[in-house]
């Protein structure tokens, strides 16, 4: 009994010494809720994204060695390009509210949120910002017993739905809530490359001069990808005005 309890208290400490951070991106993402992104994808994209960084980890159990700790930084790119999309599409996905899209999403289970798109740009967040997890968890993994183990993953998994709930309940404050509201779609975007960046520096990513070339190149790559698709769309809205008729035809 006395072994469950050590467990019981080292799974909570170092579930929260590592999740903390992830009570405020939790709250801008449920103050984004809308017909096409639902909390039920975010609360799924979280247990996605947080099992992601246990199964990282469970090796060191086994006393397996995982990549150093600057290649993993490399995973900041994933925040820093969602956070660069949502700035260029800016919220296009707030205005798709038509009939036939609500009926759909009335629909949907919890099933297909854990494999919906939404579900996946929570997860990779989530997955990206847990280097400090990764490098927290892989000594405690790799000093437990089995039991102490399934104690602790147990006491992990319960948490990733209590920093769920929490961070939701903390957006019905109405004081947090009109700020979110008001704010949240210009913040987000600003707040994801923040924290990509952030990654990329504290994990020393960009002091390794092979990591820091391959930074640059996936950056330029993306970047490319990002300026050839808002140039498809300029030309179609493009297209759209010039068959707008003209108030002499009318």
């Amino acid at each position: 009994m006395n072994g469950v309890t050590t467990a019981l208290l080292t799974g909570f400490t170092a579930f929260t010494a590592t999740n903390l951070d992830d009570i405020l991106i939790l709250m801008l993402f449920f103050s984004q809720v809308n017909t096409l992104f639902r909390k039920r994808h975010i609360v799924a994209g979280q247990y996605l994204g947080f099992t992601a960084l246990v199964l990282a980890s469970v090796p060191s159990f086994f006393g397996g060695l995982l990549l150093p700790r600057a290649c993993i930084g490399l995973l900041g790119l994933i925040p820093i390009a969602i956070g660069i999309s949502r700035l260029v599409n800016g919220n296009e996905d707030d205005q798709s509210n038509e009939p036939d899209t609500l009926e759909r999403q009335a629909q949907s289970t919890w099933l297909n949120s854990f494999i919906s798109p939404q579900a996946y740009s929570v997860a990779a967040v989530t997955f990206a910002n847990g280097g400090d997890n990764i490098g927290i968890y892989m000594p405690l993994f790799s000093s437990c017993s089995w039991q102490s183990l399934v104690v602790i993953l147990g006491v992990f998994f319960s948490l990733v739905g209590v920093w769920c709930f929490a961070a939701y309940k903390l957006t019905q404050v109405p004081t947090i809530a009109d700020t979110l509201t008001r704010y949240g779609n210009h913040l987000v975007p600003f707040v994801l490359i923040g924290l990509g960046g952030l990654i990329l520096v504290d994990s020393r990513t960009l002091e390794n001069p092979g990591l820091a070339v391959l930074t640059l190149v996936i950056s330029g790559l993306y970047l490319l990808k990002l300026i050839r698709t808002v140039s498809q769309t300029l030309q179609v809205q493009a297209q759209k005005l010039e068959v707008v008729p003209t108030p002499e035809k009318l």
